[in-house]
């Protein structure tokens, strides 16, 4: 059966940087029709990202930060992130979150602000993760009432927007600057990423120049300085053609001691997609130990919602025909799209310089390409290294080999140490 690849297609690929630019158990809480992070004493800190095309990378540790608990809270360095060796364009021509979810997810960062401060060009070298990103959810079907339970119980949601406005003392007819009020109605792919961090669902529809069907709004902050809108923060009308259209959530942060070594190959992240026509597929990836340890978690991503998912180890693993020896580990649903860490039912013991494998098999509902892959999609954003030994099948017993296709598959394996 012929492999195939499908280009990211859900996730919003375009260029943002205009700038100067897992599902709640049991009863639910019923939310309240407003929420605002300011009168909660969970407001982040207000940003400028200056003349530069960085508000991804705002966005992103901005929405990171408030998932944190307030004892915990940490201002991240954007620098940090957007100068990655990984990202050679720097930081005018912007970013997107895809960069950011890479970045975070292969523990590159983040790192404190103070570590690497923002806007004098230089990546400090050297530095580890304050803390890890286990998880990241993201939302496409513009379900209000998921996003906003999201902000009330996790932390910001990011989401990326159009806008025509080029910084804080810009205008636009889709900005009202008495109200600190935006709404656009046009059909332009997003260009640049906000966090939401609260919601009025009777924000008086009058309050926009071009007013919606209807009453309501969420409140996002900005990374344009306290000079914009209403001191940082301003609204953005549920009509909004492009609030909310992919919604990320940041609902898995760990202790940076949770794992001694994380296992990868994809370091820029989920680019794209591979599968066999069908929602079902099996892949792979082949690593070798770095010392005595004990196999604990893999992670992947559900390239949908409603993602079915099984995990298998093979302890002494030697190419493809190996992979038939395998033995479940791990078995569930994930309800939404995002990057999830799976913990093994029972640790693997694994000695230095075992070859060991993780094999998944994930059932993607809607999805005829249901495996993420990094490749390079030409477009100059990131600088993909093919250098694993990964595999995918439509069965689990004919396997095809990733690298032979110019790609990795995005599986990722987390030890700790004997």
């Amino acid at each position: 059966m012929k492999i195939r690849v499908w280009i990211l297609g859900f996730v919003a690929m375009a260029v943002l940087g205009m700038g100067g630019a897992a599902a709640a158990m049991g009863r639910e809480r019923p939310l309240p029709e407003r929420y605002d992070y300011r009168e909660e004493n969970r407001a982040p800190q207000v940003k400028n990202q200056g003349v530069l095309g960085t508000c991804w990378a705002f966005a992103s540790l901005t929405a990171l930060e408030t998932s944190l608990p307030a004892e915990e809270r940490m201002d991240f360095s954007e620098d940090h992130m957007s100068l990655w060796d990984r990202f050679p364009r720097g930081q005018r021509d912007g970013g997107d979150y895809i960069m950011s979810m890479a970045y975070l997810l292969s523990w590159q960062g983040p790192v404190p602000e103070s570590a690497d401060p923002y806007g004098d060009g230089v990546r400090t070298g050297g530095l580890e993760a304050a803390v890890h990103v286990q998880e990241i959810q993201l939302s496409t079907d513009r379900d209000y009432e998921k996003i906003k339970r999201s902000v009330y119980e996790t932390g910001g949601v990011q989401s990326s927007i159009y806008t025509d406005l080029q910084g804080a003392y810009s205008t636009s007819p889709y900005y009202n600057p008495d109200t600190a009020a935006y709404r656009y109605n046009g059909e332009l792919e997003p260009n640049h990423d906000v966090v939401i961090v609260g919601w009025d669902d009777s924000y008086p529809r009058e309050n926009f120049t071009i007013p919606p069907e209807g009453d309501g709004a969420f409140l996002c902050i900005n990374s344009w300085g306290e000079a914009f809108g209403d001191d940082g923060f301003f609204y953005i009308s549920y009509y909004d053609a492009r609030i909310g259209e992919v919604a990320i959530s940041y609902t898995g942060v760990e202790d940076s001691g949770n794992y001694d070594q994380i296992y990868q190959t994809d370091l820029c992240g989920w680019v794209g997609q591979m599968g066999y026509e069908e929602d079902t597929a099996w892949f792979a990836n082949l690593y070798t130990a770095r010392g005595d340890e004990n196999l604990e978690a893999a992670g992947f991503y559900a390239t949908g919602p409603d993602t079915d998912y099984e995990v298998y180890v093979v302890e002494d693993a030697d190419g493809p025909e190996s992979l038939e020896n395998r033995r479940l580990m791990a078995e569930g649903h994930l309800e939404e799209a995002g990057y999830y860490t799976i913990p093994l039912k029972r640790p693997v013991r694994l000695q230095k310089g075992q070859r060991f494998a993780l094999v998944v098999k994930i059932k993607s509902p809607g999805k005829v390409h249901p495996v993420a892959i990094q490749y390079d999609a030409g477009d100059g954003k990131r600088r993909v290294v093919i250098s694993g030994e990964g595999y995918l099948s439509h069965n689990g017993k004919r396997w095809d080999r990733a690298e032979e296709e110019n790609c990795d598959v995005c599986l990722k394996a987390y030890t700790t140490e004997r």
